[in-house]
């Protein structure tokens, strides 16, 4: 029996990029792609935003001395680069029909549109969100709870590269750093633990949208999420915080 039945994955740039963090690497798409088939054929309506840090970094127009309206405009098309690219490597692996719709009219997309991206979901295609929602001074954190919401998804799984859930510490600093299995709304807002943007977990806690954050380096993860009702990594809704031990 199915946990969830509909939900958006949160991907970063950096979970495609290649050396230095920029660029691409075929394994790790062909990975990503792979673990969104699996869980696309279990029968769970399946999709995504993924970023562009690993194309343009928003932080490079300060060092540049661009305007920042310019530079998010950059980096709102390397999100849909992405996009394409994630695609791409869904459709080498599967005969299932993959659509990328993103916020501003494209040749190599369709525009946005709440409603055929709702058909699109319960006919089975896996749908890739690009662009952002078409604002500057936004992350993709924001517009993916806004995409999970409209298209009422039961959750949103963010994946992280190397990284297994929220910690208490920085576990790269400290060895005995505990990591949160289960995390309430308030206490990532209130110690701003930097799990996404504040606007966007606001958003969430708003209208109880369950965050589950994981390795997505780490074979099936997806799937127990979806399908075993695991929680690998950490989960934030409104239940009470634990601490792993």
């Amino acid at each position: 029996m199915l946990r969830y039945k509909k939900v958006l994955i949160k991907l970063s740039g950096g979970a495609v990029a290649g050396q230095g963090n920029f660029g691409f690497n075929p394994q790790k798409l062909n990975h990503i792609a792979q673990e969104m088939i699996n869980v696309a054929n279990s029968g769970v309506q399946v999709s995504a935003v993924i970023g562009g840090g690993n194309i343009f970094r928003g932080n490079l127009a300060e060092q540049w001395g661009m305007n920042r309206v310019e530079a998010d405009e950059i980096g709102t098309l390397g999100t849909v680069i992405n996009s394409l690219m994630l695609k791409s490597a869904l459709k080498s692996l599967t005969d299932r029909e993959v659509i990328v719709m993103a916020s501003e009219p494209l040749a190599a997309a369709e525009h946005y549109n709440r409603a055929k991206s709702i058909k699109y979901l319960e006919r089975g295609s896996i749908v890739l969100f690009a662009g952002g929602n078409g604002q500057p001074f936004v992350s993709t954190d924001y517009p993916a709870v806004q995409r999970a919401l409209e298209m009422g998804a039961e959750a949103l799984l963010v994946a992280k590269h190397g990284v297994d859930g929220v910690y208490c510490s920085d576990p790269k600093v400290e060895k005995k750093a505990k990591r949160y299995v289960s995390l309430s709304y308030e206490e990532a807002i209130k110690n701003n633990l930097k799990v996404m943007d504040q606007t966007a977990m606001i958003l969430a806690k708003d209208y109880q949208l369950p965050i589950h954050l994981f390795n997505f380096d780490q074979k099936g993860a997806f799937s127990e999420i979806c399908k075993n009702g695991h929680n690998p990594g950490t989960i934030i809704s409104s239940n009470k915080t634990i601490v792993l031990i």
